[in-house]
């Protein structure tokens, strides 16, 4: 079957590097720095649509969903990095935001062949994680037409589950699939269609703006402070040392018997240090207001 690609912005050839081949290494370097700089303007000319996304994702959250997010190629590996950088950043269960790529797990590191043509795995990737209508599905491809992603929106959509599509071409057949459509258009790429590129580092962008968006939200974050970090490293240790610190202008000392005494759990730590209260009683505060710092603090 032909594919009409004509149509996409993102197969469009750009003029500004049409002879980038003939261009000095620095002159090269400086017309990808040019085009890259357009991409935050795109996300930015989106924003009031992230946050509609952001909002049903806390809603989805809140009644124990998922967000799922499904794309083939440069875009399913986004997916997969922002959905698993959520546990150590946020402290989410691993099974909370999951990304899911066309070809399965050898994809992940090498392109499996012609696996974003097959529209029934799409659907049958999401039914083999129980896929409901409590969960929140985000389809990622920056033409907008990958088959793949299309039998995931499908079938999320009969499911009654809500639907987002992130896509870098206008008007595309995932947008009128999906309920939401965030489309940030950042023209032709440098390589003609090399949509690693701007279209790539758009649709990671708005990821990093989603879950972000989406855990502060749901009481991640205290400030600026990433509240729940998982200490896995010693590294992440000296981290929640620093968060508490930084949380309660309390000193090393006092930021470390505070975390030893509730097993790590930096939320535990700042509330016991700011609200003057045991490990029990600050861990139970915590669990009566959903988590959240600030509303716990204010009961104190």
């Amino acid at each position: 079957m032909k594919i009409d690609l004509s149509q996409m912005i993102t197969e469009g050839r750009n003029p500004a590097s049409q002879n980038i081949d003939e261009l000095s290494t620095e002159a090269m370097l400086r017309v990808i720095n040019d085009e890259d700089k357009k991409v935050a303007l795109a996300v930015e000319a989106i924003v009031p649509q992230i946050a509609e996304v952001v909002e049903a994702i806390c809603a989805a959250f809140q009644v124990g969903g998922r967000l799922i997010y499904c794309g083939a190629g440069t875009s399913g590996r986004l997916g997969i990095l922002d959905a698993s950088e959520c546990p150590p950043t946020f402290g989410t269960p691993r099974t909370q935001v999951v990304g899911l790529i066309a070809g399965g797990h050898t994809a992940i590191l090498q392109a499996v062949e012609n696996a974003e043509d097959n529209r029934e795995q799409g659907a049958q990737d999401l039914k083999d994680i129980h896929f409901s209508h409590k969960d929140i599905l985000v389809g990622i491809a920056a033409s907008g037409r990958t088959p793949y992603v299309l039998g995931a929106l499908e079938y999320a959509s009969a499911c009654g589950a809500t639907t987002a599509a992130l896509t870098c071409n206008p008007n595309s057949t995932m947008a009128q699939a999906a309920r939401m459509a965030l489309t940030p258009l950042v023209g032709p790429e440098v390589l003609t269609g090399s949509s690693r590129m701007k279209a790539g580092t758009a649709q990671k962008l708005v990821l990093n703006m989603l879950t972000t968006g989406a855990m502060i939200r749901s009481g991640k974050v205290y400030g600026n402070l990433m509240v729940d970090v998982e200490a896995t490293n010693q590294k992440l240790l000296q981290r929640q040392i620093n968060i508490v610190m930084q949380a309660t202008d309390c000193d090393e000392a006092t930021a470390s018997a505070a975390l030893t005494s509730c097993s790590g759990h930096c939320k535990t730590a700042i509330v016991m240090v700011l609200g003057g209260l045991e490990a029990d009683e600050a861990k139970a505060l915590l669990a009566r207001h959903q988590g959240f710092i600030r509303q716990a603090l204010h009961n104190v």
